[in-house]
């Protein structure tokens, strides 16, 4: 009936009596007419439910926020007061949807006020700021249950970041991110010791690598909680370090001469090929001879895997792009009135990585050949006995 009646009046599909409005109307109304029904055990106008101790009372109407703008509702009523709606229960003035919308928006780094303008323009609903940091402060539960649950026995590779994520590799390739922490960057071994305990404590009781960005002091905290892990500086950041210090005309140069290094079959190759750089560039850029030389133990572990995969693990580009999306929420905010209010952006934002999964089946098929590789050289740590 309402179709026809578009048709023939030209009633629009959205807005206020728009279509979309008037079919969500129909379908709450009846949803809470079959409720109300299943309560009292008879139909409306059934004379079996004379004598029955309950009835229907009319009903009162109430104006709820869709996802296609606010519909008022007629909510029945009983007699006795017993009847509990559950479609739309009582005192509720947001169906779910609008909360995953409000959510949604957040995750992308819309603030309060700019969600609030976006409902009132699309679908002409009135939301107050504070209904909308009420709606997001709801994460806030699943994040301190996300934060705290059990993880994995082992897993292949860490990539840790020094501003917010800790991201794994698990044995079946797909990607964890297993916790989210404030930092600037600047944190020692002290720091890093506390992150890595929590994760320890949550079960992670081996990891064979771990990549990270030469952060101070996490070789030694690694090394007090998972004394045999390799801990692997990422190649990619090393190369863009080392331009910090070079003339722009001379950085094709000086990273033509460096890829001989990276690109070694060995270590001791790659030895080799370091002095032959610190020859040819070490008069003029000494500090990138030893930014390289200080970095040496954590650069040479990937030296000894095949060039396929030393692709994956020399670099912490993965977690970069999540990073990526992450700074741009926070950036979108400005400014946050606290941590827990930063850490909530960031977990929404995490929360709305790839949701159409497309990412992560990539990512899966890219680690196929990375983790048989790991499986014969770290033998029998990705599969421990249960004993």
């Amino acid at each position: 009936m309402l179709v026809e009646r578009a048709r023939s009046e030209g009633l629009q599909l959205t807005g206020q009596g728009g279509l979309l409005q008037q079919l969500t109307k129909r379908v709450l109304e009846s949803a809470l007419e079959g409720e109300i029904t299943d309560h009292l055990g008879y139909e409306k106008h059934d004379a079996g439910g004379r004598g029955s101790g309950n009835s229907r009372n009319g009903s009162r109407a109430k104006t709820v926020l869709t996802d296609v703008g606010p519909v008022e509702v007629k909510v029945p009523r009983d007699t006795s007061g017993t009847f509990e709606p559950q479609i739309v229960k009582k005192r509720q003035r947001r169906l779910t949807g609008v909360d995953e919308m409000v959510l949604s928006l957040s995750a992308k780094g819309l603030t309060h006020g700019e969600i609030a303008a976006h409902l009132a323009e699309v679908y002409g609903a009135e939301v107050s700021k504070q209904t909308i940091s009420t709606i997001t402060d709801k994460v806030m539960d699943g994040m301190a249950e996300w934060q705290s649950r059990p993880l994995d026995r082992v897993y292949p590779v860490l990539f840790v970041d020094a501003i917010y994520v800790v991201m794994a590799v698990t044995v079946d390739g797909t990607r964890d991110i297993l916790g989210i922490w404030a930092g600037d960057g600047g944190e020692g071994a002290k720091y890093w010791l506390h992150v890595f305990t929590e994760l320890k404590n949550r079960g992670l009781d081996d990891v064979l690598m771990l990549v990270c960005d030469g952060l101070k002091g996490l070789p030694d905290a690694v090394e007090a909680v998972w004394p045999r892990t390799i801990v692997q500086t990422c190649v990619v950041h090393l190369l863009r370090n080392s331009f910090r210090y070079a003339a722009r005309q001379d950085w094709d140069k000086v990273a033509g001469a460096l890829k001989p290094v990276y690109t070694a079959p060995s270590e001791d190759a790659a030895t080799e090929r370091f002095l032959e750089f610190q020859e040819a560039w070490g008069r003029k850029y000494p500090a990138i001879v030893k930014l390289w030389s200080d970095a040496w133990a954590e650069f040479v572990p990937f030296l000894s895997f095949d060039v396929e995969i030393r692709k994956v693990i020399c670099s912490t580009n993965a977690i970069e792009s999540v990073n990526a999306r992450i700074r741009r929420s926070v950036r979108a905010r400005g400014h946050f009135p606290n941590e827990a209010a930063a850490l909530k952006c960031i977990y929404m934002a995490l929360m709305s990585l790839d949701p159409t999964g497309k990412g992560r089946k990539r990512w899966t098929m890219r680690w196929k050949a990375p983790l048989n590789a790991f499986q014969i050289a770290f033998e029998g740590r990705l599969t421990p006995s249960n004993n």
